[in-house]
């Protein structure tokens, strides 16, 4: 196998510092131009260049590989003619070596556009791409900047924001000022980045295809989910009317207490209404219902019922609402007087509920998503007894050897010596290994 170590110039800066016309073929050939080269201009990342290319042909001749080390350059009238004397020499390298396959050593990315070439006349193994470490964050940011404009969705997010941007704002800035318009261009920009952020646009066309599928399968969640929105915007206005009867509310604290206090009740209402509909969408399908399904109407009631109690605490230490009061009734022998509960104690109330509901909606989901062989275990049943009126299985194979051999008791032959005719195949094998001619 014959591989061909190529170093690629297109510019011919070897030609043109040292006078030899490519291509130079050969280790020594090569070796030398290194120090022609070196001499001529040692700032020059050529020299790097061809060091690697005698670096990539030592590797391969060690691993017992035919190598052939060339240097190919193109010309400096213009790109045209440089292509073509590029094309020309790898037809004279082909022609006389004929290689399998070749490795590119370039150090440029002009150079690199002479790969296709290569490719075109012999297959290329690898493109071994020789980056100066002084220039490395040049040449890097242009392999980025390469990789970026060949990815058309970073094309999209990243271009076309920044180009809409130079077209408004000079519109913006000549009607409504250019203060205006770089805090509208700020803004739409913000609210793009938080989109793109949060990945709202995966979250919408999610929402969109759960809906159409909602739709066409006719569940009954769509319903209740329409029933949770509009609860949830009644919710929204009557925190909202709560917050504006308030007068002359120092900070946020208050309002939001407010708010939270009012809207509670529909939000938890909607809450119930949306896990109902979905509850049903499980109950009718024929899968089992999941454990979350069965505790989130419960979870919606015990969080309803905390921020309930700690909204109505705070608002009663402002003294905008007035304390709980429990009225006196009587029930038979049963009765009570008119009593006013603490704020603490309503919290405490609150709180004290809402773990109780909690706990309870645990306890029914775990109960209603136990299959029916785990509670046969759990209640101490064992599907490795046999049935009443059923002989145990005999082990037989494998397994019953290992338990006589364990030590365990040996198999009844109470079945065999009832019947005087039948015999045991096993016997039936003894005797016929010991005396072919006789017979039982």
């Amino acid at each position: 196998m014959t591989t061909l170590v190529v170093c690629l110039d297109r510019t011919d800066d070897v030609g043109r510092k040292t006078g030899l016309r490519s291509p130079v073929v050969g280790w020594e050939a090569v070796r030398a131009l290194v120090t022609d080269v070196g001499l001529a201009d040692p700032e020059d990342s050529g020299v790097n260049s061809l060091l690697e290319t005698l670096r990539v042909a030592q590797n391969l001749r060690d691993e017992n590989e035919e190598v052939v080390v060339a240097v190919v350059s193109g010309d400096r009238e213009s790109m045209v003619s440089a292509d073509r004397a590029v094309a020309t020499q790898l037809d004279e390298l082909v022609a006389e070596y004929d290689p399998d396959s070749a490795v590119v050593v370039i150090d440029s990315a002009e150079d690199e556009r002479l790969v296709p070439i290569v490719e075109s006349r012999v297959r290329v193994d690898s493109v071994d791409r020789v980056v100066v470490r002084q220039a490395r964050d040049i040449e890097s940011t242009y392999y980025l900047l390469k990789q970026f404009l060949a990815d058309e969705e970073l094309r999209q997010t990243v271009l076309v924001p920044i180009g809409l941007t130079l077209l408004v704002f000079p519109m913006l800035a000549s009607f409504v000022g250019p203060a205006e318009g770089a805090a509208a261009i700020t803004t739409v920009i913000g609210v793009f980045l938080l989109y793109k952020g949060f990945n709202i646009d995966e979250l919408v066309t999610r929402l969109a295809h759960q809906v159409r599928e909602s739709l066409y399968s006719g569940q009954v969640s769509v319903v209740t989910y329409v029933v949770a929105a509009g609860l949830t915007l009644v919710g929204l206005f009557a925190g909202a009317l709560g917050v504006s009867t308030i007068e002359d509310a120092p900070g946020v604290v208050v309002p939001t207490m407010q708010f939270a206090f009012d809207s509670v009740p529909w939000l938890a209402m909607a809450g119930l209404t949306a896990s109902a509909g979905r509850l049903l969408d499980e109950a009718i399908g024929d899968d089992p219902i999941r454990s979350s399904y069965l505790n989130l109407p419960f979870i919606v009631v015990a969080v309803g019922l905390v921020v309930r109690g700690f909204s109505a605490y705070f608002l009663e230490q402002q003294h905008v609402i007035e304390p709980f009061v429990v009225p006196a009734y009587e029930f038979g022998v049963i009765s009570n007087e008119q009593f006013v509960v603490a704020a603490g104690e309503r919290l405490a109330l609150f709180v004290v509920t809402g773990i109780v509901v909690s706990l309870v909606g645990a306890h029914v989901a775990s109960y209603f998503s136990t299959s029916p062989d785990e509670a046969e275990l759990a209640d101490g049943g064992s599907d490795d007894l046999p049935a009443a009126g059923t002989a145990p299985e005999t082990p037989s194979g494998p397994e019953s050897m290992s338990e006589r051999t364990d030590g365990g008791p040996p198999t009844s032959r109470t079945d065999a010596t009832d019947d005087p005719d039948s015999t045991s195949s096993a016997d039936v094998d003894s005797n016929s290994s010991a005396d072919p001619d006789s017979s039982e």
